[in-house]
């Protein structure tokens, strides 16, 4: 695996080659002369991210059991009802 390094200016420049080099391995691309982003491969980024989650997985997970949830009140008069004549 090969890590390139280019400035934000190079990589506005020639987006091509950054493109190029993301096949080899990661880009860090610098901002002010440090990093502040990374070009990756669309399937290094899916290794490293792990499998999508769903979020009736994320809800269902035990940890999630120490979540408190306690919505604030809308208050009275937010709802009233239908005029339907």
């Amino acid at each position: 695996m090969t890590v390139t390094t280019i400035s934000s200016r190079e990589f506005n420049r020639d987006v091509s080659r950054a493109k190029r080099a993301a096949e080899a391995g990661p880009v860090f691309v610098t901002d002010r002369g440090g990093p502040a982003y990374v070009l990756l491969r669309y399937e290094a980024y899916q290794r490293l991210a792990g499998p999508p989650k769903r979020l009736l997985d994320a809800v269902a997970m035990p940890s999630s059991d120490d979540i408190e949830f306690d919505p604030p009140s809308m208050g009275a008069g937010v709802f009233r009802a239908p005029d339907l004549t």
